[in-house]
């Protein structure tokens, strides 16, 4: 029997009254390429990008469900900002969109990461790409700080929703606190008033007349044939398989156990970093520099240099310490051993991502379309805020200075930056952004081209 336009579209992740709108395979796949190189300056510049394009110009997406996204994907471990772009591929074209999204998200950064790290293996730190990359930082601190604004925004619609956006802030910021400590209390929040507001709604309906379903149990009905618990399962198990079957024969049968070892080590970090990049990054420069000895720790803050300043996520630093491990593993340097080492490394850290997207997103407008857990999404969308917040004053710090200092007092966390290491001609780059982006409303490649350029050109005088 011929399937129903309704049901094609909950199979491929549609809603079927948008899918008049909804773009071709190939017009879709071109818009995630173009995210994927401009997706400069870390998750919050990310995500900006994507909301300009996806919601704002494009409305592939509505704002509810961009948030809603938004708000699970934060609660997954891993780079947030790919597993959104991943979402959003799955919900227009179902397994294969979502694959062309997160892989276009990618591919561009992790090109140019490799040739990074290769360049760096051999001759250290670029000078002149060093100076173009500066440029390029300039116009990301704008691109941060408009990302931030146009989700608060639209998260920010009451004050409770303002004051656990604060606290997020603080708590992650000045005392570290982990992150989801923080996604688990907005959570229990949102939950508890979720709770208050299904119980106004059921006295508020126990005047009306009786009628064969409630307002709970049509939203039920609505959702519950867009997935299917067994569909998940089988999901994972290919997911499992794909991600975890080549690492495996990798680690029995490789002449190389470097390989082995940095597949375990990797795929390990894909499962117990949650928080985002910035959580990746704590956990893997404290054993790639003290337990194994991979790089040194001023090394380490020169692969987190690069992977800030080139396309795509910021865990991409990743595939920088991967090349390098394998590359001097046997005493000399060899790249190509550096090329296998970044390969397993990009599998390790990515293939769990799409376990992660796809087994989850078809219950993503599932949960919200309960109170309880609608409200938890919208308080954890509210803490969000306040990440991207810290994601953003800590970009900005490291970006106008050269040296910051992290203080501890207690529990108390500041940092503090040394002010004779302020970056001036960076700081006019990034007025000049900002003058060409709001002001003359250039597009963000053109933007990035000029203080690029004008980077290059300092660096030559």
């Amino acid at each position: 029997m011929e399937k129903t336009k309704h049901e094609t579209a909950l199979q491929t992740g549609v809603d079927s009254a948008d899918r008049a709108d909804t773009p071709t395979l190939g017009e879709a796949s071109a818009v995630w390429w173009r995210i994927g190189i401009l997706s400069f300056g870390g998750p919050a510049a990310q995500i900006a990008l994507m909301h300009r394009m996806i919601v704002d110009e494009k409305r592939w997406l509505s704002e509810r469900q961009f948030l809603n996204a938004l708000s699970f994907c934060m609660m997954l471990p891993g780079p947030e900002a790919m597993q959104l772009a991943t979402y959003a591929g799955w919900r227009l074209h179902g397994t294969l969109g979502g694959l062309i999204a997160g892989l276009a998200f990618v591919l561009p950064g992790a090109l140019v990461v490799l040739l990074l790290a290769g360049a760096y293996a051999l001759f250290g730190q670029a000078p002149l790409a060093a100076s173009l990359f500066m440029g390029i930082k300039a116009a990301v601190l704008i691109i941060v700080l408009e990302a931030l604004l146009r989700v608060s925004k639209k998260a920010l619609d009451g004050r409770a929703h303002w004051l656990i956006a604060a606290l997020s802030f603080i708590g992650i910021f000045f005392f570290q606190a982990p992150f989801p400590l923080i996604i688990l209390a907005a959570g229990l929040y949102g939950v508890w008033h979720g709770a208050r507001l299904g119980l106004e709604r059921e006295v508020e309906m126990a005047g009306e007349p009786a009628g064969p379903f409630t307002y709970a149990s049509q939203a039920q009905a609505r959702v519950d044939r867009s997935f299917s618990h067994l569909a998940t399962l089988r999901t994972v198990f290919i997911w499992l398989c794909i991600w975890l079957l080549p690492l495996t024969l990798l680690a029995w049968f490789a002449s190389v156990t470097i390989l082995g070892t940095i597949g375990l080590f990797f795929s390990k970090l894909a499962t117990v970093t949650f928080g985002g990049a910035y959580a990746v990054l704590a956990y893997m420069a404290q054993d790639a520099v003290s337990h194994y000895g991979w790089l040194s720790a001023t090394e380490m803050l020169d692969g987190l240099g690069l992977a800030e300043t080139t396309p795509g996520p910021l865990i991409l630093v990743t595939e920088f310490v991967g090349f390098l491990a394998a590359a001097r593993s046997t005493g000399e340097l060899s790249l190509w051993l550096g090329l296998a080492g970044a390969g397993v490394t990009l599998w390790a850290t990515f293939a769990p991502c799409f376990l992660w997207v796809f087994a989850g997103a078809p219950y993503i407008e599932w949960i919200s379309e309960r109170p309880r857990l609608r409200e938890a999404l919208r308080a954890i969308t509210a803490a969000v805020v306040g990440v991207i917040l810290n994601l953003s004053v800590w970009f900005g710090l490291h970006v106008l200075f050269e040296s910051v200092a992290k203080e501890k007092a207690g529990w108390l966390v500041i940092f503090l930056p040394e002010w004779t290491s302020f970056n001036p001609v960076l700081f006019v780059l990034a007025l000049l952004a900002g003058y060409l982006l709001h002001v003359r409303k250039w597009s963000i490649m053109l933007c990035l081209g000029v203080t690029g350029g004008l980077g290059c050109l300092w660096g030559l005088l």
